[in-house]
């Protein structure tokens, strides 16, 4: 199962979400997939934070649909956040788990999901967050797609995905702080709220 096959399939069903996700070169793949979701992602998040800042967003805006686009190196930075999830139950938070048993972004080496012990969704379930699966085939994938994004609770499919990336894809031309910028300019605008304001001159 190839990431951008999936990423295309999750962006079908998008279109007032917002979306955080990691480095690497899933943020080329997703700009790609997603094109309608460029402003509406936030690009380039390090390892093991980016389920607990789309975590935040949920607790923050409760009303608008959260989903977290992880990888299995950064999920295993941060474990504890399968229990803030557990507890605290958000029930507009849909994360993905791209799991290529590698750290892909330097080189490939092995993460722990390669020895074939190492079970994210088991883990998530061990922390009480009950919606977490694993999906091996694009089939798969789309339908937890479908039923995370209409769970009540928060919902964790862990797609299996090829160590490959897509091939002669086009290159996100933005750098992280524009990236910020745009982000929290669709986030003021779609919800009516003032984040950062004008700077004050003295």
């Amino acid at each position: 199962m190839k990431r951008f096959e999936c990423m295309t399939k999750l962006a079908a069903r998008l279109s007032d979400e917002l979306v955080i996700l990691s480095l690497g070169a899933s943020v080329d793949e997703w700009y790609n997939a997603a094109p309608h979701m460029r402003a509406a992602s936030l690009f380039q998040q390090q390892l093991g934070c980016v389920t607990p800042q789309a975590f935040g967003l949920a607790a923050g805006l409760p009303e608008r649909q959260i989903i977290s686009l992880d990888t299995d190196g950064g999920l295993l930075f941060n474990l504890g956040i399968l229990a803030t999830l557990g507890n605290e139950r958000p029930k507009n938070l849909f994360v993905v788990v791209w799991d290529n048993e590698m750290y892909q972004s330097i080189g490939g080496p092995k993460t722990h999901t390669a020895s074939g012990t190492v079970d994210l969704a088991a883990i998530a379930q061990g922390a009480g967050v009950t919606h977490a699966y694993t999906a091996r085939t694009l089939d798969e994938f789309d339908a937890h797609c479908e039923a995370g994004l209409a769970s009540d609770d928060p919902y964790i499919v862990v797609a299996k995905v090829a160590g490959t990336v897509q091939p002669e894809i086009k290159r996100k031309h933005s750098d992280g702080r524009e990236d910020k910028y745009i982000f929290v300019r669709h986030v003021e605008a779609t919800e009516g709220i003032t984040i950062m304001g004008p700077s004050e001159h003295n």
